[in-house]
């Protein structure tokens, strides 16, 4: 009995350093994902801005863009073009995502959930060119393209990340708190308004920052509704504006370097904007999460 004693208590030893090796080794695997993940975003980052550093100035962001064969120009009318798009986008999407939101969460039956968010699941995964190829033949065609309809297809595109960020944020909601206002007699609309939407705010903006930041940097809609515009600074949605992306695309196919550079520049500045705007939603998620947790 005791001559069995030792091999029995030497088993368990056995296992335990076998699953801390295991332990170790996934750990590790983990890290060396994570560094390969933060190296191509650097890498990726650092490109970008080595070649964009010739064009990158105050009056690249300043100017407009130089009348063809003469140097210089900037992109300011492609970041006034694609923040009014991206804005006209937003005020489309975010009130109608936050609604459709509010009553999958808080008043749909789950047989009548279900359907709306598989469809809505399925607008996510819808490639974007064929988006802009629906909107196309929606607003532009017998119409012309303008800054409304590049707007119309972001906001198609915005609408399923602003509906499920602002659900899964209600549904963090305590369930205590719903009971609470409704204990008192306050009817279901007045709780959801009143109690509810005040605590998800922060959320749900998250949810319209990481949207905004996803339609900013999209082209294929913009090919097809907005890519034929003036150069000039311009206010007027009812005709195309330059934007970004398509100011991208369309000087990356130029036979000029200084243009290839500008390209390379308003590349960096999207990225830069993406960052900010990723950064931003991070916080006010965080920011939530704990206003939620007390």
């Amino acid at each position: 009995m005791s001559a069995a004693s030792p091999a029995f208590s030497l088993k368990p030893s056995g296992q335990l350093r076998r699953r801390r090796l295991v332990s170790r080794l996934m750990e590790s695997i983990g890290w060396l994902a994570a560094l390969l993940a933060v190296g191509v975003l650097f890498l990726v980052i650092g490109s970008v801005a080595v070649r964009a550093w010739p064009a990158l100035s105050w009056d690249f962001l300043t100017q407009p863009p130089a009348l063809f064969g003469q140097p210089g120009g900037g992109i300011s009318s492609a970041i006034v073009g694609s923040a009014l798009i991206v804005a006209l986008a937003t005020a489309m999407a975010v009130p109608f995502g936050v609604l459709i939101a509010i009553y999958l969460t808080e008043f749909a039956s789950r047989r009548v959930a279900q359907p709306i968010q598989l469809v809505l699941d399925v607008l996510n995964g819808v490639p974007t060119i064929v988006t802009g190829i629906f909107v196309y033949g929606l607003l532009v065609i017998g119409h012309g393209q303008s800054a409304y309809a590049g707007a119309f297809a972001l906001a198609i595109v915005m609408l399923p990340l602003v509906s499920r960020a602002a659900q899964e944020t209600l549904r963090l909601v305590p369930a205590a708190l719903r009971e609470g206002s409704l204990a008192l007699g306050v009817s279901r609309w007045r709780s959801v308004v009143g109690v509810i939407l005040p605590t998800t705010f922060g959320g749900i903006l998250t949810g319209a920052v990481l949207a905004v930041a996803r339609a900013a940097g999209e082209t294929a809609p913009l090919l097809f509704t907005c890519s034929i515009f003036n150069p000039a600074v311009s206010t007027d949605v009812s005709s195309a504006l330059p934007n970004i992306p398509v100011l991208i695309f369309t000087y990356s196919e130029q036979p000029d370097q200084a243009l290839h550079e500008q390209a390379w520049g308003a590349a960096l500045v999207l990225i830069v904007f993406v960052l900010l705007a990723s950064l931003t939603a991070k916080a006010l998620l965080a920011r939530s999460r704990r206003k939620l947790g007390r």
